[in-house]
């Protein structure tokens, strides 16, 4: 198959997407918008199922995207450079995936055209997460979605 005949992420370098290509790739899952806790001893990560006070989470889409930055002090705006450095994005993550060379699971809007599909895989933070504004202390609310690894076809070559 032909480089033009390959979907955009299997061809281009992450540095050289559109705008409109990078945000594509995410497949909105809401899971980075979840807190995350770090031991300060030990450097363990811990994960919490509390969002960030601008997730919707029963859509899992950031209530205020353009503002984000300026509204979340501690907001990390995911950019080809640093997407490899970042050990807390899920393995499910497209970012993630595309960065490792890896291809897009079934579920990916981008593959199957379904904005909702990433949803009914029980990949996203749908129907689990709680705003921040509601939670409390992080500590009460650490989680291990231990999900079951969706299938992925194989990478074509």
């Amino acid at each position: 198959m032909a480089d033009n005949d390959q979907p955009f992420w299997k061809t281009k370098k992450m540095s050289r997407m559109t705008q409109a290509e990078w945000e594509s790739l995410c497949d909105g899952c809401g899971k980075c918008c979840l807190n995350k806790l770090i031991d300060t001893e030990t450097q363990e990560l811990f994960f919490t199922n509390v969002a960030c006070k601008l997730l919707d989470t029963g859509s899992c889409q950031c209530t205020r995207y353009k503002d984000r930055s300026k509204l979340v002090k501690d907001c990390v705006r995911l950019t080809p450079r640093n997407v490899r450095k970042i050990r807390w994005l899920p393995d499910t993550c497209a970012y993630r995936l595309v960065a490792e060379g890896k291809d897009l699971y079934e579920w990916h809007h981008l593959r199957c055209g379904d904005r909702s599909a990433v949803h009914r895989a029980g990949i996203s933070a749908r129907g689990r997460a709680i705003s921040e504004t509601e939670a409390g202390d992080l500590e009460d609310h650490i989680v291990d979605w231990d999900l079951p690894q969706p299938r992925r076809r194989a990478a074509r070559r």
